[in-house]
Order: structure tokens, then C-alpha cells, then sequence
């Protein structure tokens, strides 16, 4: 697990503890969830920095976990994987309350609440803005060049390679050329996520097989489908300028009419 997590877990169980006894055991179950709103849904660079050091977190899938309204439907990246930290973290303050006394189980395993304490109003559901980071900001001024952009330079290269010689249509290869410099896997995406914290607010948009993950892809290949997106985008455009891919008036790729303009991974 990551140290900083690690550290606002414990900051966070301390925090419990200190609030349910000056309350004296009073409300467990919403003090705990008001407390996991306020302080497990960081902002993106916070949250990247968790992924930099542990990045088994971008395995997160939504599930039943998002409670904003407005994100249920189609939840960011980051929201994913923050409300997967709030809901562990639920479970072991719920262990704490139940060591307690605070609260009781009944003969079916389920959390007993008072009736004070049912009819208090719902905490308020986390809203966090993935769209902001400094650490983008302050990235995108650096010499040098970027993670996301060797990615995509190597593709473009390994393209224009091909291109020439290859039988297959431009799409097709650049299709082709894409997945082979796709990253999929949690170690590969980390870093480029540290870097570039912004890619914590990408959704699935419809990008991710659904049959495949059953409707609730992994927060990491919501991310891989994205940086794919960009990569093909980018070799089109390319093959545009090589003048082996037609164009619309506007400029943008004319593509074959039985593929989609937007590929899906599976």
C-alpha cells in the first residue's frame, strides 16, 4: 500500500475514534461516512501521488460505490478509485465501532442503527473536480520530453515506418500500430498518471467493451482506452499529411464507413 495512504488511513481512524468518544458513541455509522466524504476523495494530485506509489489501485472498479448523482452513471477515473479507498476505509472504521460497542450486528450479520440515528440526513456525497492539477500545469513547462509523449512518438515513428511498405489501409494500421504501444497494465500507467495527474478525470464514454467487463471496467483500461484514442487520433492525422488518408473539408480523417471513428477496447 502506498505510505501516504497508509498515513491518512491511520490520521483518519484516529480522527474517528477522537469524534465518537467526545460524542460519546453516538452516531457511528454517519459520523464515519461524513468523515470518509471530507478526507478520501483527494484532488488529483494528491490522489495521483497515492497511484504513483501503489498502483494495484487503478484495478478499482465503480461498482455500487459512487454516490454523487451526477458521476453514478459515467464516474471519472479518479472518483473510481477514491470512492473504493472510502469504502475500505468504511469497513474497517465499522470493525472500530463494532470493537467498540458502538454499534451491533444482527443474527443475519447486518449493522443495527438506532433510530436517532436513521433518521438523520444522508452525509453529503463527495464532488471532487479532476479537471484541475498543478502538477499538470507545472509538468507542461518542463525541458525535456514527457512520458505520454515518448509513448506517442514511438508509435508515430514505428507508423511512418510501415506505412510505405504496409498493404493493409492507413486505418487499419494505425489501428494495428496503436495497440502494440498501448499500456494496459497498473505498473505502465502509474507513472504516467503521476506525471500527469489529469488523467484521473477521463471516463469510460462508452470506450471499454462492456460485454468484457461486464458494464464496470477497471479504472487503469478506462485510462489505456483514452491514451489508445490519442495515438490513433495522432497517426491519422499523420497519415492525412502523407497523403495515403483522405480528409474532410474541415480537415479530419476520412475513415472507412464500416469501422468506427472511435475504437473500443476489448
Amino acid at each position: 500500500m502506498s505510505q501516504i495512504l497508509t498515513t491518512l488511513i491511520e490520521q483518519v481512524r484516529a480522527d474517528y475514534l477522537l469524534l465518537m468518544e467526545q460524542d460519546a458513541g453516538r452516531y457511528p455509522y454517519t459520523t464515519a461516512e461524513k468523515i470518509c466524504n471530507e478526507r478520501l476523495y483527494l484532488n488529483a494530485d494528491e490522489l495521483a501521488r497515492i497511484v504513483a506509489e501503489d498502483p494495484t489501485l487503478l484495478a478499482a472498479r465503480r461498482g455500487n460505490l459512487i454516490a454523487s448523482e451526477k458521476e453514478r452513471d459515467n464516474p471519472s477515473v479518479g472518483m473510481i478509485i477514491s470512492a473504493n479507498i472510502a469504502a475500505a476505509m468504511m469497513e474497517g472504521l465499522m470493525d472500530v465501532a463494532l470493537e467498540r460497542g458502538w454499534l451491533v450486528v444482527d443474527d443475519n450479520g447486518r449493522l443495527m442503527l438506532d433510530a436517532e440515528e436513521l433518521a438523520l440526513p444522508e452525509p453529503d456525497a463527495a464532488e471532487v473536480d479532476y479537471s484541475l492539477s498543478e502538477t499538470a500545469r507545472e509538468n507542461l513547462v518542463l525541458p525535456g520530453e514527457s512520458l505520454l509523449t515518448g509513448v506517442m512518438n514511438r508509435a508515430e515513428s514505428a507508423f511512418s515506418e510501415r506505412l510505405t511498405d504496409s498493404h493493409q489501409n492507413a486505418y487499419a494500421l494505425a489501428l494495428q500500430v496503436a495497440s502494440e504501444y498501448s499500456l494496459f497494465a497498473p505498473d505502465d500507467l502509474a507513472p504516467l498518471v503521476d506525471e500527469n495527474p489529469l488523467l484521473l478525470g477521463l471516463r469510460g464514454d462508452g470506450m471499454v467493451d462492456e460485454d468484457m467487463f461486464e458494464g464496470d471496467p477497471p479504472a487503469g483500461m478506462i485510462v489505456s482506452a483514452h491514451l489508445t484514442q490519442m495515438v490513433v487520433s495522432q497517426l491519422l492525422e499523420l497519415a492525412v499529411e502523407r497523403g495515403v488518408l483522405g480528409s474532410d473539408s474541415s480537415g479530419h480523417p476520412l475513415l472507412p464507413e464500416d469501422d468506427s471513428p472511435t475504437p473500443v477496447i476489448h
